[in-house]
């Protein structure tokens, strides 16, 4: 679960130095992980995550693999729906720095504010069942079970 961000003066505080782009430009590893971000986004935006993982290298260049294989790389799942399931956990992990990015991302990729609406709706219903079923520790149908 991720904590709520410290804040200072009105501004958030990173726990880690974020990376300027003439720190990335020293360090051949991170300079080809933030080339492929930029080349694979196409954009020249770097986030803020990608700043601060550039503090350890081999996370950076790890975590954007598996970014690139789980999220960019096609699948059964189209773009959105990766983005709103991403949502979807970010939200149950309290994550906002996530479901702020990956809300955007799904802006992005063609959510609509009526999509997203009902997006929310769905997330609301379903934590509110997942409550009652917990507190009242229903057991699963059997019908439900796979065999």
């Amino acid at each position: 679960m991720c904590l709520p961000p410290v804040v200072f003066r009105g501004t958030i505080v990173a726990t880690v130095k974020l990376w300027s782009d003439d720190e990335v430009a020293a360090s051949p590893v991170v300079k080809a992980v933030f080339e492929d971000i930029r080349a694979t986004r196409k954009s020249d935006f770097v986030n803020n995550f990608w700043r601060a993982l550039a503090n350890q290298p081999a996370v950076l260049e790890r975590t954007w693999a598996s970014v690139k294989q789980v999220m960019v790389a096609p699948g059964a799942l189209d773009p959105l729906t990766k983005e709103l399931v991403y949502i979807a956990v970010s939200t149950v992990n309290s994550c906002s720095y996530c479901v702020h990015s990956h809300t955007a991302a799904a802006r992005a990729k063609g959510m609509t504010d009526e999509q997203y609406a009902e997006f929310l709706a769905v997330i609301g219903m379903a934590a509110e069942t997942n409550t009652l079923a917990n507190a009242m520790q229903i057991p699963v149908d059997r019908e439900f079970m796979l065999e």
